[in-house]
């Protein structure tokens, strides 16, 4: 049974204070429709520009992750995305008042609260999930940084951090599914080093900090003045280290608690994919930087995905929609320039043909008999004569008609194309045919490989005394 995307029943809205800029900030999330994903709109600016929650939109990750978009932008995102994908919702619209997420208590807790309490409504599309396949490996060996997807029918994570910390020491965090994330993650709180916080302090960031929406983990020996210089900052009385190397004995929720968030953090950051996964993700010293480069890699093998599945698999013994006597028919070519054998599929907006290349060609005499190719410019030609089909299936008289060349533009040879293989060819419409002229995408492929692809423009013309 296919899983349907979801949002929230009614919009829910709250207020808080931006860790680093120190500004209140409103924010109302609202149901959206199905295949929005997660988009803010910043309302204090003129014309409420849309920022997309997209790995492309990232423009800063050095305290946090920052996207920006049409002159507008949005920074520690992070908590915020890990409540929608930990709480599995697809679709929403964030409208915010501010340049940054409030940072709330540290953690995802108050969203999955607030999200709970309006529940959540399914919705009429299946969800566009991306499975992971294969493998897919994110390594910086300067910071011993490693992430890895590999293939899973659902969504579990581990995370192992390492600070050469001897407060923190080498943790370890994980679910085994999407549905322990409220549990098990969702309320662990953001973390930073003393000396981490004294640089943020000094450089004019964390306006919004507080004690209680923060761990800090004291790494190394603190006067009582500089204690007493930090309980003036944050507004208390006193502040002490506990014996654990925690400033102001604060109690941690989880004894790995720092682990957790960096899970949080992370699962938060893949949001920026744009689309749920179902994988297995293993992450070592990851950090907002990694995530998003991570997230990029994903949607860079989803695009190459998507080419390659716009040639599925097809049954070569099953009946063609024309075969080599019936395209004759339609298209003027002959042997040796009729480079089509058989129309697999045809609709109204692509069309699907193939050539079996045989070293009986004539043309492999003089290209390279030693180590015969069959010639790029003859697969755009293939390609073209494809996408004529497509075209002159608009008429109802084909014979009568030529198909003539335009315009060929990105044209790319991927890979060698010899005796023997079979060439699968697909031709998709870019825009509406108009007075005879179509603007195509096609893509010819050897099994799983892509060996060229092309973007063609052609016109249909009459015979001339017909």
């Amino acid at each position: 049974m296919n899983v349907k995307q979801r949002t929230i029943k009614s919009e829910v809205s709250f207020s808080g204070v931006g860790l680093h800029t120190g500004k209140q900030v409103n924010i109302t999330v609202k149901p959206a429709d199905d295949n929005h994903w997660f988009k803010f709109k910043r309302v204090d600016l003129e014309g409420a520009p849309i920022v997309e929650v997209d790995a492309d939109n990232v423009t800063d990750t050095s305290r946090g992750t920052t996207i920006s978009q049409n002159g507008a932008s949005v920074s520690t995102i992070e908590h915020l995305m890990a409540a929608l994908v930990g709480l599995q919702i697809d679709n929403v619209l964030i409208e915010i008042d501010g340049p940054e997420v409030p940072i709330m208590d540290g953690s995802s807790a108050i969203f999955i609260q607030l999200f709970n309490e309006v529940g959540y409504v399914d919705q009429d599309t299946d969800r566009d999930y991306y499975e992971i396949t294969s493998n897919i490996h994110y390594a910086e060996t300067d910071r011993k940084v490693e992430i890895m997807a590999m293939p899973l029918d659902g969504y579990r994570f581990t995370c192992m951090i390492d600070f050469n910390s001897p407060v923190l020491g080498s943790q370890h965090a994980a679910i085994s599914s999407i549905e322990d994330f409220e549990k098990d993650i969702a309320s662990s709180r953001t973390f930073c080093f003393l000396h981490e916080l004294e640089s943020l302090v000094d450089n004019g960031l964390i306006k919004g900090g507080d004690l209680s929406n923060a761990i800090v983990i004291v790494d190394r020996d603190v006067e009582p003045h500089e204690l007493q210089k930090l309980a003036h900052l944050f507004n208390r009385d006193d502040i002490s280290v506990a014996k654990e190397g925690i400033l102001n004995n604060i109690q941690l929720r989880y004894q790995n608690e720092p682990a957790r968030h960096k899970l949080l953090d992370m699962m938060g950051d893949l949001a920026l994919v744009g689309r749920p996964l179902k994988a297995h993700i293993m992450s070592a010293r990851p950090g907002h930087a990694a995530n998003v480069a991570f997230a990029k890699k994903i949607k860079d093998q989803i695009k190459r995905d998507k080419k390659q599945k716009k040639v599925k698999v097809y049954d070569l013994n099953a009946k063609p929609v024309y075969d080599t006597v019936q395209i004759m028919n339609i298209l003027p070519h002959r042997q040796p320039m009729l480079m089509v054998d058989k129309i697999l599929e045809l609709t109204e907006n692509y069309v699907v043909g193939l050539k079996n290349v045989t070293m009986n060609e004539d043309l492999f005499m003089g290209h390279f008999p030693g180590t015969p190719i069959f010639p790029g410019v003859l697969q755009i030609e293939a390609m073209a004569q494809t996408g004529g089909i497509l075209v002159l299936n608009t008429v109802p008289d084909p014979q009568n008609w030529l198909t003539l060349f335009l315009k060929i533009e990105n044209a790319r040879f991927k890979n060698q194309v010899s005796p023997g293989d079979t060439v699968i060819f697909r031709c998709d419409l870019l825009e509406p045919i108009r007075r005879g002229i179509a603007k195509m995408k096609g893509v010819a492929m050897v099994g799983d490989k892509i060996v060229s692809e092309a973007e063609l423009m052609a016109q249909i013309v009459k015979v001339k005394g017909l």
